[in-house]
Parts: C-alpha cells; sequence; structure tokens
C-alpha cells in the first residue's frame, strides 16, 4: 500500500507565467526533461556566442586589460619610423668610417653611387647594402687585436673560441643544433636576405642540388670550415676569395648553417650572435 502512495517519477515539466492578480495563465510550455536540456544547452552556448562575437568584432575588446589600443599600436609604428631612421643613420656613419679608414691606408675610397650600381646587378636591396657596409666594425675588431698582440696576426693561429665570427644573415634560429640529430643550425630570415661569410677564406666549393638547393662551402684558416644550404643563388664560385661579411648566396625558405672545425661539427650558436 505505501509503494502505491509514492510519487511518480517526473517524467515532464510545465512551465508558465501567471497573472499576479488573476492567476490567469498568460503562457503555458510543457516540455520532457530531455528536451528542457536541449534547450538550456542551446541558450547557453548562444549567450556564450553572443558575448565573444561583442568582444572579438567590437570596440569593446579594447577594454580589456593589456589590449593594445589604438593609441598604443600609433606609438608601436611611430618607433619602428624612428628605428628605421636610426638605421639608416648608423649605416651612413659606417659607411663614412669605411672610407675614411680606406683614405689613411693610401686606398681610394668607395663611391656610394658606383656600390648602389654594382649591388642593383644582383638584384640585392639597399637594405642589404648597408648590411655590407657594417663589415668596417670587423675591420676595427681586427686592428685592435693586431695592436694588443703587436703582430701582424696574419698567420697565427687561433682557438676557434678566440675569433671573431661575423653574423652571416639577421634572423632567428627556427631548429637548434644536436649534435646527434641535427648537427647545424637552421635560421629563418625574410626571403630575399643577403648571407653573407662568417669569416674570411676561399669558396672550395658552390653548387645546386633538388635536395638541398643552393650551397656553398668555404674554408677559413685555423682547420674551420662553414657551410651554407637551402639558398636559392649562389653569388661566389669555386676558388673566389671572401672576407667576413662578404655576401656569398641569397636565402630561400631558411639558412642551414653548418661550422666545422678540425673535422668536427661544432654549435654555431656559440660563437654567432643572431
Amino acid at each position: 500500500m505505501a509503494r502505491q502512495n509514492k510519487e511518480s517519477k517526473v517524467r515532464r515539466l510545465r512551465f508558465a507565467v501567471l497573472n499576479d492578480e488573476s492567476h490567469k495563465e498568460l503562457w503555458v510550455r510543457s516540455m520532457s526533461k530531455g528536451r528542457f536540456a536541449v534547450v538550456l544547452t542551446t541558450i547557453i552556448v548562444f549567450v556564450l556566442a553572443a558575448i565573444f562575437s561583442l568582444i572579438a568584432f567590437t570596440p569593446i575588446r579594447t577594454f580589456i586589460p593589456g589590449y593594445p589600443d589604438a593609441r598604443s599600436r600609433r606609438e608601436a609604428i611611430s618607433n619602428a619610423m624612428k628605428i628605421d631612421s636610426l638605421e639608416t643613420a648608423i649605416a651612413r656613419w659606417e659607411f663614412y668610417t669605411d672610407n675614411l679608414m680606406r683614405v689613411v691606408e693610401g686606398r681610394e675610397p668607395i663611391s656610394l653611387d658606383s656600390l648602389i650600381t654594382a649591388v642593383s646587378d644582383t638584384s640585392i636591396s639597399k637594405k642589404d647594402v648597408d648590411l655590407m657596409l657594417k663589415k668596417d666594425s670587423l675591420l676595427r675588431v681586427k686592428v685592435a687585436n693586431e695592436e694588443k698582440f703587436a703582430v701582424s696576426g696574419k698567420n697565427r693561429s687561433m682557438t676557434i673560441e678566440g675569433l671573431q665570427f661575423f653574423t652571416p644573415v639577421k634572423g632567428v634560429i627556427s631548429r637548434p643544433y644536436d649534435s646527434v640529430m641535427h648537427p647545424f643550425l637552421d635560421v629563418t630570415a625574410p626571403s630575399g636576405s643577403v648571407i653573407m661569410s662568417v669569416l674570411d677564406g676561399y669558396v672550395i666549393d658552390a653548387y645546386w642540388s633538388d635536395e638541398k638547393g643552393c650551397s656553398t662551402v668555404i674554408q677559413h684558416d685555423n682547420n674551420i670550415v662553414s657551410v651554407y644550404r637551402s639558398s636559392q643563388k649562389n653569388l661566389k664560385k669555386t676558388g673566389d676569395k671572401v672576407s667576413a661579411g662578404t655576401p656569398i648566396a641569397i636565402i630561400g625558405d631558411h639558412l642551414h648553417l653548418e661550422v666545422w672545425y678540425k673535422g668536427e661539427a661544432v654549435d654555431p650558436s656559440k660563437y654567432i650572435n643572431f
């Protein structure tokens, strides 16, 4: 008898809107528990989508702490323009310093017009010309070292740790060196950037292959060999003499850089600042 008095399990729900005074039903809706769950879930998803759309596609997102507003973007653009102007001014001073050094040594100064003309024949941009003009900093380091040791340093044998390496390209290391699985560096840089020699030396091989693209191999003093692969164009041929900072290739999608010392691959990032 007690079992018959138990309330039956609720299977449907009824929702109604009543007039508070007359208790007249203004709106009545009946649905199952499953359908109620579906409707409730749909409403929640719709509300969340509406909130996301308001934040993502309206100016409301600028009120989020840390989100850059229009003023911040204008300041970033202005700072980028100032940096570009400073780089241009520095390049002009370096070009002036290089010519001054040439005059002091009794050599002919470089004409900027002739330099730009020669560079345009190899499809190198003005920005790449500015990079080539930075070679004078290496000359100052070399002169300072020679004065420090009171010898010419030309035939002096040095360890790899004592050498000043030139950065081959301005970029980001996309895959680091691993002595077992990846004994070289992958450096990502804008397509068309100029690749430069890391040290003085002679090009002992310059070729192209389907697998590795254009490759350049340079023999340096002190039993050092540098290898530059995955280029889209070689600027030097086998037998050419190059100096540190000399353009040797045009980058493709990335630079594959190897440095060998006494027959063993070493980590280029230990000696080169990217």
